[in-house]
């Protein structure tokens, strides 16, 4: 049989592959069928690999936020720093409260004290305005006046 070269695509389409020959070595360089094996294990690896880049980074700033708020002098979890920061509407994403935990703390520890202060107050005003609602909402039974058994709104003079 005559032996038929390949034509124009097939050189363009082993060349396009020979492109990524840079990273490989040995054997797995130069075979076409070996070549084409490895290109596509390597592109599988890559892709699994950006999902697991996501995920190590956002263990390493959990770790690195949770470090710089647990060696500060009011000792606090990760969770609770957190929950109150996204109740307070402060909304730093991981990356950013990971940056700060590390390169300048003393901002760390202001916004978390600045939590704090807001925690203490609502707690503060949550015991005064339910002891006012408790006092105001008692049924106030009066002698002599007819449906005495309904809750008094506060003001009123009975």
């Amino acid at each position: 049989m005559i032996r038929v070269k390949r034509g124009y695509t097939a050189q363009r389409h082993r060349t396009k592959i020979r492109s990524f020959e840079s990273n490989f070595r040995g054997a797995r360089s130069r075979p076409m069928r070996t070549l084409t094996q490895h290109k596509i294990k390597a592109s599988v690896s890559a892709h699994r690999d950006r999902d697991r880049q996501k995920r190590d980074f956002r263990r390493l700033w959990i770790s690195r936020i949770n470090a710089a708020i647990r060696g500060s002098s009011i000792y606090c979890s990760y969770s609770f720093f957190l929950k109150n920061l996204y109740k307070n509407q402060l909304l730093l994403n991981r990356k950013i409260l990971a940056q700060i935990a590390i390169l300048n703390r003393e901002c760390l520890y202001t916004i978390f004290n600045e939590i704090i202060k807001s925690k203490k107050k609502e707690e503060r005003n949550g015991w005064i305005s339910s002891f006012f609602f408790h006092f105001f909402s008692r049924k106030i039974k009066i002698s002599g006046v007819p449906n005495s058994g309904i809750p008094i709104p506060p003001g009123s003079w009975y």
